[in-house]
């Protein structure tokens, strides 16, 4: 397969609506780049929170952009599950956001998820940032919304288990959700390594809507 990602990445923009989407939709491959990428900079949002969500979300960044030098950690409280009906609110924040960072690679939401406030970071993610490579990840869910992702990111045994034990550690106010578990996590990028082939047999997927080779 292609190999996607460049050697020159400098700057990586993660984009979460809400305070555990990007640990989820991308946390095996964010620990590959910072293995692979020494001096990588990071700049990390989170668009919607509460006090006790962004304790966990500032901790959970924390742990994993441990030793990262350049590194950026941006907790918002936009009202969860209301993106649609505040959007002119976070797309002036994301005006603000094109302002601050200027990243080579961004991750954000599948633009097709079935969650109203992933569409809508999605949604501005590309209207804001207009010349980049984006690569939307997928969040498992009660409300379905899983498709056929066209990127896959193969992924080390030890990522995958470093990922799903730290959601289980980090997120205790998401415990009570029966989709949140062990081996929901684990067994997406088990059946998302089935897909590419991954020599490990897992892979994290994404979408990518918009490449150029060269």
């Amino acid at each position: 397969m292609l190999r996607l990602f460049p050697k020159d990445i400098k700057t990586v923009l993660f984009l979460g609506a809400h305070c555990d989407d990007i640990e989820i939709g991308c946390g095996a491959t964010l620990q590959r780049l910072l293995a692979e990428y020494a001096d990588l900079a990071v700049y990390w949002v989170v668009l919607s929170s509460n006090p006790v969500r962004e304790a966990e979300a500032r901790n959970s960044a924390g742990i994993l952009l441990n030793g990262v030098k350049q590194k950026t950690v941006d907790v918002r409280a936009f009202r969860n599950g209301y993106f649609p009906f505040i959007g002119a609110e976070i797309k002036d924040y994301f005006e603000l956001l094109k302002q601050d960072v200027q990243p080579d690679l961004i991750f954000t939401h599948y633009g097709q998820d079935a969650h109203q406030d992933h569409r809508l970071t999605s949604e501005l993610t590309w209207n804001t940032f207009r010349n980049h490579l984006i690569l939307e990840y997928e969040i498992p869910k009660y409300d379905g919304g899983l498709g056929s992702p066209n990127l896959f990111v193969p992924v080390t045994t030890q990522h995958c288990e470093r990922k799903a034990e730290h959601l289980m550690n980090s997120f205790a106010s998401e415990s009570n959700k029966h989709w949140f578990t062990r081996d929901t996590f684990l067994g997406l990028m088990r059946l998302r390594g089935v897909e590419c082939s991954a020599p490990t047999g897992y892979a994290e997927a994404f979408y990518a809507r918009k490449l150029m080779i060269g």
